[in-house]
């Protein structure tokens, strides 16, 4: 058998996850539960269902005129998130 240098287990997890392409999928995850640290207490009340698929995220809102005000920032809202995730999986 032949000898490999040594990782430590997140590095190994990590090399996993991106051969089995699960990395995406769970930064996906990641980023709909950053919603309430990026957007706050007062929306997040708001929010009924949220979740992200194929780089996009979707908000369910129980409040129609909230809604329109958060398409108007959503491209801050989105940086933020990315920013926090330390890479780009939202895109619109």
């Amino acid at each position: 058998m032949k000898r490999t240098e040594a990782k430590n287990i997140g590095q190994i997890i990590d090399d996993l996850l991106k051969k089995e392409n699960l990395d995406v999928a769970l930064d996906e995850h990641r980023a709909s539960a950053l919603w309430p640290q990026i957007v706050g207490d007062g929306i997040n009340r708001y929010t009924i269902k949220r979740y992200v698929k194929d780089g996009v995220m979707t908000v369910h809102l129980s409040s129609a005129s909230l809604a329109n005000e958060l398409m108007l920032i959503r491209a801050s809202i989105i940086t933020r998130i990315n920013e926090a995730l330390g890479r780009e999986i939202i895109f619109k």
